[in-house]
């Protein structure tokens, strides 16, 4: 691999000798990532929107009920875009967000009044400083697709959650459902795999949690008392070709390894791929970007 360039990690230094990287590799790599590319999820996230207006941050955020003192946990709560369209819409919501990334948490405390929210530098997988059915609703937002060990994640989950409680995820919905997606994903990881063959064979998180039955197998298997559904949708956003592409792009962790030079070729190829309009006088193309989205929903059954 060339190591002049994108990002290096021991998780990729695994994957260059063909070797399976361990859970600590994998959490080093993510925190490298959200180190030197802070708020990038929130970029492409909050931009694209489904038919009714909806980003995926809204979508998961209907989840929490308007009552006063509910106490809900961000899990991997990033930059905090969620947490803030939560208090924006209700300030005596009890939030608190836990993130593995300090530099992310910093953003978050930024944009938050200090008072609203309790924001802590945890793993998903070891929420210890939480107390037992502390929390009426966790939600984890394109989060869990990345964790691994998944099962230790579930079970704190359910740990924390107060009897009554919910969990709300959003993850990868099916490749196809989306126009365009599948063929944004191989353009991105036929380039990647020039740098590291084996990305995409081993790729970040469990693969279960990108399979819509997969997911609720394992997560029926935490909660077998609850309901368990898993709701699909399609989100997309559209402007100048070249935007597009960068913020498409920046949505695949994968294409953070690439060295500067073949990442530029890779978002010239992606811009075409892009585009939905010809380039008229020094007006830019436009482009378009859709991705599929998946909510998986845990709550109580009705007895």
């Amino acid at each position: 691999m060339n190591d002049q360039s994108g990002l290096n990690s021991t998780w990729t230094d695994s994957l260059a000798l063909n070797q399976h990287p361990d859970a600590t590799a994998l959490l080093a790599h993510l925190r490298t990532v959200h180190q030197r590319n802070t708020g990038f999820t929130e970029t492409c996230a909050s931009t694209c929107r489904d038919g009714t207006g909806r980003n995926s941050y809204e979508w998961l955020a209907e989840v929490v009920p308007d009552i006063d003192g509910t106490r809900v946990l961000d899990l991997a709560c990033g930059s905090g875009p969620l947490l803030k369209i939560l208090y924006d819409r209700h300030t005596k919501l009890q939030l608190k967000g836990v993130d593995m990334s300090p530099e992310e948490l910093a953003l978050a405390k930024a944009r938050l009044p200090d008072s609203a929210v309790d924001l802590i530098e945890l793993n998903a997988q070891d929420l210890t400083a939480i107390k037992d059915e502390s929390i009426d609703v966790v939600l984890c937002h394109w989060a869990l697709t990345l964790m691994n060990p998944i099962a230790p994640v579930l079970n704190e989950v359910r740990r924390v959650l107060s009897s009554g409680g919910r969990f709300a995820a959003l993850v990868d919905g099916p490749m196809n459902s989306a126009p365009g997606y599948a063929d944004v994903h191989d353009l991105i990881y036929g380039y990647v795999q020039t740098e590291l063959p084996s990305y995409g064979e081993i790729d970040l998180g469990d693969p279960r949690i990108r399979g819509t039955d997969s997911l609720s197998h394992l997560v029926r298997a935490v909660f077998p008392e609850a309901k368990v559904t898993v709701e699909s949708s399609v989100v997309s956003m559209e402007g100048p070709v070249t935007e597009m592409a960068e913020t498409a792009a920046g949505f695949f962790y994968a294409a953070f390894i690439l060295p500067p030079e073949i990442r530029r070729t890779m978002l010239s190829e992606l811009s075409n791929l892009l585009a939905v309009s010809k380039t008229s006088g020094d007006v830019e193309r436009k482009g378009r970007f859709s991705m599929p989205i998946n909510r998986l929903l845990v709550v109580p059954r009705l007895k």
